[in-house]
């Protein structure tokens, strides 16, 4: 069964300083976080790729990746913008950025047509989330007895997910006693502490179970999800109201607004990787340090694919 990786690449990457830091080299041989991601899901079996990107990054990502990744499996492009609107709707005065993950997913309706698993440019999931979710994907059902849409969420240990740089937003799981989730709180300011971790809830800093899991966006969908993104995304601009200039239809929310209603079963896929990415222009000697570690210990060969 043939099955894509897509990969969210349009982010603006404000809190990097300036500059695309989906491009920014972070392997010994001049490797992006996106090769290692491609690399770990062609190995785990998905043989499609799909660069979600901005218009005006589109050269200098051909240049630096794509057209070098078209040399080992298929690639398809989709490009976020703003105006990129249902028709009858137009861009609120006062909104420079996309819309969100949930949009951004969208603009990919055209060009995916298999089920397909979902991740952020900017992140390293590490190997076990890829095979999992492949298996799922291809040995599971777009929908349940019930009905209801069949959703893979990897869920990562939050310890294993913390910048040392900056507080982080997590979207901590809750789940049944099945694995299943029932709700992702979106946390805010997640630092690391001497116990594990911590974030200022109504206030008051909290201490966090550092081995619980947590959303990082590393989803598994069917392609029946795009007519629920497509249906949903009329409703989130009706309902955006004075935050029309900032509002953002995310896939966390519209997954809990799925639960919410029962027309979603989502299973947690939990895997103890480690996960790294950068959040601050200080994670990159982090990243390229973890990088150095992970092919010491054989783990990736360098140049990866030479």
């Amino acid at each position: 069964m043939k099955t894509s990786l897509v990969i969210l690449a349009a982010g603006i990457g404000s809190r990097f300083g300036g500059g695309v830091k989906q491009l920014t080299a972070m392997g010994p041989a001049g490797e992006i976080i996106i090769d290692y991601s491609i690399h770990d899901a062609l190995e785990a079996g998905f043989d499609k790729v799909v660069f979600i990107i901005r218009r005006d990054i589109e050269k200098d990502f051909r240049d630096i990746i794509g057209r070098r990744i078209e040399g080992i499996t298929e690639v398809a492009y989709a490009y976020q913008s703003l105006e990129d609107l249902p028709a009858g709707y137009r861009v609120p005065e006062g909104r420079t950025k996309p819309w969100g993950t949930g949009q951004a997913l969208l603009v990919a309706r055209d060009v995916v047509n298999e089920p397909f698993a979902v991740i952020n440019a900017d992140d390293y999931y590490g190997k076990k989330g890829y095979a999992l979710l492949h298996r799922y994907l291809t040995e599971g059902q777009p929908a349940d007895a019930a009905g209801r849409q069949n959703i893979a969420l990897a869920g990562f240990v939050l310890g294993r997910t913390l910048s040392a740089n900056g507080g982080v937003t997590r979207g901590i799981c809750r789940m049944d006693d099945r694995g299943f989730l029932t709700g992702i709180d979106e946390t805010k300011n997640i630092v690391m502490t001497e116990t594990g971790a911590a974030a200022p809830i109504n206030g008051v800093m909290t201490a966090l179970d550092p081995e619980g899991l947590v959303s990082m966006n590393m989803w598994g969908f069917y392609p029946s999800f795009f007519e629920t993104l497509a249906g949903g995304f009329p409703v989130f601009l009706e309902g955006i109201g004075d935050k029309a200039a900032t509002a953002e239809y995310l896939l966390p929310t519209i997954v809990d607004g799925l639960l919410r209603n029962g027309s979603a079963a989502v299973s947690v896929l939990p895997t103890d990787d480690r996960w790294f990415g950068v959040t601050y222009a200080e994670d990159k000697d982090s990243v390229r340090e973890a990088f150095r570690g992970l092919i010491d210990a054989g783990i990736y060969k360098t140049p990866l694919f030479g």
